[in-house]
This record gives structure tokens, sequence and C-alpha cells, in this order.
């Protein structure tokens, strides 16, 4: 169960963990995006007081050259026709020109012309005091007095162009700054994404591997458990729930299959003991007929004690997964192993075709024997009436190949995939009364593996079907002990 500490750090739902990661993962961009709103701004104002600056100031330079020429025209004028109203109006544009030149000093500072311009201005102002011919003399004053108005602004235009390239240079910096704060910000988002995602994929990964380990059937006590949000917790509390349900099923199953089979094998037994004293004559002498149907009592009893056998050895496969290698002449086995099937071969009719020995190699002789034992089994089963079966077997370096063909109807393509798959049964059904149990094929390969070989379906040149068993040099001991086997492992298709 989930404890107070875990639940005090993480969210309590997926959804506040989503909803958090959101939130936190935006913040950094909403960040960014108020700072550039900021420095947007920033210089959009700058922008716009610059430009009003700018327009301000050049249209008083513009109007110290137009009063410095209606300043000279009234004084020409009136030193031709002598009027007293041009005076007036050379003195009010006078003052007009002092007063716009002071606010223009404003921008331009300790400039010389503008020091220059206040001179000249005094000695201008002079003038209407002065008589005629004199007054005339010093008109000479006006075309260096408008030299210097149209320095004033030139200096105008110089100081509003070093202002303008002063804000460009503003709106670099504070380009160049929203990048570094770009990178910067949106890397935090990243790095805030990939944080979150990891806190919300782990947990899943937790229950991926916690999933595998019940289809495995690891320890609960190897799994970690799940620290996340409160759905996967609870999930994860559930399939321990599920893994502890399963574990009694198992249970439940093998001891099923334990006890079914050894109820089925005691009554079998005397079912056969008691046909075969019949058969001898024990209660009497018993027709051509009688005899007829205790021998198909006897054939069935046999093959029923026969899947009775493999449940047994299923059964056992499921909880032993120890063997014992020991260096055998395989020849030796696989005649065991024919002369079990010596009548069953007989009635059948099958030309049994051997290898030669002696071909010595390390292996498990119970496991073996009942791989080839179940081969020799299909064969007869599923084989052709008066057909061939073929037992070869050859070395390949590090290898044993040991094959068990026949004659007969080929395996269905769709049946293959499924072949060595525990209860399965396939299209084609077996000759004779009794149906198979369909884990023939599955306790075979799983014989296989446990000495680290395979059972494999191959093509044959001449005969129908052909399975093939391929076992290392040698079982190394201390992968044995530890190799554990599945029970119900997909894989192929079992035809018995």
């Amino acid at each position: 169960m989930t404890t107070r500490v875990t639940r005090r750090w993480r969210p309590r739902s997926l959804f506040q963990l989503v909803l958090l990661a959101f939130l936190v993962v935006m913040l950094p961009l909403g960040v960014l995006m108020f700072q550039a709103g900021q420095a947007l701004s920033e210089l959009s104002r700058l922008a716009d007081v610059s430009a009003r600056q700018a327009v301000e100031e050049t249209r008083r330079a513009r109007t110290l050259g137009a009063l410095a020429l209606e300043m000279e025209r009234s004084a020409r004028q009136y030193a031709v026709v002598e009027q007293e109203s041009l005076l007036e109006i050379y003195a009010e544009r006078l003052e007009e020109y002092r007063a716009t030149l002071a606010q223009q000093r404003e921008l331009l500072g300790e400039e010389r012309d503008v020091a220059v311009l206040e001179r000249q201005l005094e000695a201008l102002e002079q003038l209407p005091d002065l008589p005629l011919e004199a007054f005339t003399e010093q008109l000479g004053l006006f075309p260096a007095f408008a030299e210097r108005t149209e320095a004033i602004r030139r200096a105008t235009n110089r100081h509003i162009d070093s202002r303008i390239e002063a804000i460009r240079e503003r709106a670099e910096t504070v380009q160049t700054r929203l990048w570094l704060q770009t990178a910067a910000l949106v890397s935090s988002s990243l790095v805030l994404m990939l944080l979150f995602s990891w806190l919300i994929i782990r947990p899943v990964r937790q229950l991926e591997r916690r999933i595998l380990g019940i289809g495995s059937g690891a320890p609960r006590d190897a799994t970690r458990p799940v620290q996340g949000p409160a759905e996967l917790v609870q999930l994860d509390e559930r399939l321990d729930w599920l893994a502890s349900r399963l574990d009694e099923l198992e249970a439940e199953k093998q001891q099923f299959l334990r006890h079914m089979s050894h109820e089925l094998k005691t009554p079998l037994a005397s079912v056969r003991e008691g046909s075969a004293l019949l058969a001898d004559g024990v209660a009497g002498e018993l027709t051509p007929r009688q005899l007829e149907v205790l021998e198909l009592i006897d054939a069935s009893g046999a093959e029923l004690q026969r899947i009775i056998e493999q449940l047994l050895d299923y059964n056992l496969l499921q909880h032993s997964q120890q063997v014992a290698p020991e260096g055998l002449d395989i020849a030796i086995v696989v005649r065991e192993v024919l002369a079990k099937h010596r009548l069953a071969l007989t009635t059948k009719g099958m030309r049994v075709t051997c290898f030669d020995g002696p071909l010595e190699w390390s292996l498990d002789r119970i496991a073996t024997a009942r791989i080839l034992d179940n081969l020799v089994s299909n064969a007869i089963a599923y084989g052709e009436d008066g057909g061939e079966l073929e037992i070869r077997a050859q070395r390949r370096r590090d290898l044993l190949e040991l094959e068990v063909a026949n004659s007969g109807e080929p395996i269905a393509e769709e049946d293959r995939p499924r072949l060595f798959e525990a209860f399965y049964q396939g299209r084609i059904r077996r000759k004779g009364p009794l149906k198979g149990s369909g884990i023939g094929l599955s306790v075979a390969a799983d014989c296989a593996r446990l000495q680290n070989g395979r059972l494999e379906l191959v093509e044959d040149s001449r005969l129908a079907v052909c399975f093939r068993l391929t076992l290392p040099l040698r079982v190394p001991d201390a992968e044995l002990s530890d190799s554990r086997m599945p029970a119900l492992e997909a894989g192929h298709h079992a035809r018995n």
C-alpha cells in the first residue's frame, strides 16, 4: 500500500501531474513572452520619442533659417525705404530667433556655432539704434549670420543621426539579450519537459516490468514498488493481487493435474490387468471375436496410459528445471525407444531405418528418451500405413543433429507456427479411436530446451515430416540449475 511519505511529494493523480507539467513547462515560455513584450515596448517608446524629438528639432533648425532670412530681408528693405515698420518686423524676428536658438541650444549643448551666433545676435541687435550709414555698413554681417545658421542645421542633423544610431545599437543589444533569454528559457522548458516526461514514463515502465515479471514468474520481491501518481500506484497494487491470484490458480492447476493423472492411472492399471487376465484365459477360453475386442481394449488402454504419462511428464517439467547430462551412446537410447514401440510399428507396417552407432554425446537420458518417444509416437499416429520411418544422426562441430522423419501427410502451413504449443490440436487427426492430448510435442520441445537445445520442424527432400533435435556438445551444469522453463510457452503446435 502507499505510504504517507510518498503521498507528500508526488501528485495525487495523473491528471494533476500532467497539469502541473504543463504549467511548469509553460512558465519559462511565459517569462520569455513577457520579457519580449517589455523589450518591444521599450524600443517602441524610444523610437516614438526619438521620432518626435527629431521632427521638432528639424523644424526648429528650419525655423532658424527662415527667421535669419526674414531678418536680413527686413534690414535690407529698411536700408532702402527707411520705414519704421520694417525695423519692428526686424526686432520681432530677432526675438523669435533668440528664443528658438535657446531651445535648440538644449539639444546642441556647448556647440561652438551656437556661441558664435549669440555674439552675432548681440551685434545685430544694435542695428536699429545705428544711423542709416552705419546701419547699411553693418548689413555685411548677415551672410556670416546665415552661414552660422546653416551650420546649426547641419549640427542638428548630426545629433539626430547620432540618436538614431544609439537607438539602433540599443535595438541590437535588446535583440541579443532576447536571443540569449530565448535560448536559456527554451532550454529550461525542454529540460522540464524531459523531467516531467520521465516522471510520467517511469511508473509506466515500472508497471511494464511488473507485468513482464508476472508473465515470467519472477517473485514480487524482485520488483520495486511503483512510485508515481495514485492511479498508477493503485494499478501496481492490482497487479500484485493479480499475481497472487495467478499463483493460486497455477498451484490449483498443478494440483489438479497431479490428482487427475494419479486417479486415472490407478483404475486404468486395473482395467489393463483385467483385460490381460481375460486374454490369458484365466476366466475361460475366449472366442476370436472376444479376443479381438480385448485387443482393442488393451490397445486403447495403452494409448490412454501413454496420454496420462504425457500429462505427468508435462506436470513434472513445469517444476523440474534440472537435467543430469552424461556421456551416452545415442544409438542405444534410440534402440531402447524403438523397442518400446516395436509392436505398434509392426502393426502399422512401417519400415524403420536407423543410423549406425556408436555415437557418444553428453546428454540427459530421460529427457532425450522423452523427445524420441514423442516423435516416434507421432510418426506412428500420423504416419502412412506401411510407410517409412527414418532416424538419422550426425555431428556438426559442437552440435549433435538427430532427425526423426516419416512418410505421410505433411503438416499444414497454418499449423506450423503453433506446432509446439501445449494443448493445441491441429487440423490433421490421429489415426485410431483415441484423440491425442496435444502436449506430446510441447513436452519434447521443453525437454530440448532443458538441455540448451532446440526441436524444430525442417524440410526433407524425401519424407513428408521431419523433426530435427539439435543438442550442444556439453550442457553447463550452472546454467542447468538456474534455467527456467515457461509453463505454456507460445511457439509451435502439438499434433498429439
